[in-house]
């Protein structure tokens, strides 16, 4: 149960340094800057001991596939960013296939 919850604190670390990079600027305010630096390398650290234990495409896909959706989110609620039916319809095809591969087993422990 600690991997998934590492995937899980991972994919907020990621979705929060994307959204701290939207806020900086091209890098140019040091707060989100700060923000930026911090957050994708503790992604990057809790994907790692997640990887210790589970399989690394689905952790992957489930990782990218829920950051994804979770930025787009983000960036509506923190930047009022516009979503078109196109874009909802391709977040929901992203959740489906990461259901899909976490439901054919692609989770279990080596």
């Amino acid at each position: 149960m600690t991997a998934y919850l590492l995937v899980g604190a991972a994919i907020g670390a990621e979705v929060t340094a994307t959204l701290a990079l939207r806020a900086s600027h091209g890098l140019t305010r040091l707060t989100p800057s700060l923000i930026v630096a911090v957050g994708y390398v503790a992604a990057f650290v809790l994907l790692a001991q997640a990887l210790k234990s589970l399989n690394v495409g689905p952790v992957y896909a489930i990782w990218s596939g829920l950051g994804t959706v979770g930025a787009l989110i983000g960036g509506v609620v923190a930047f009022n960013e516009p979503v078109k039916p196109a874009t909802a319809a391709g977040a929901a095809l992203v959740v489906l296939g990461v259901a899909v591969m976490y439901l054919g087993g692609g989770m279990n422990h080596e």
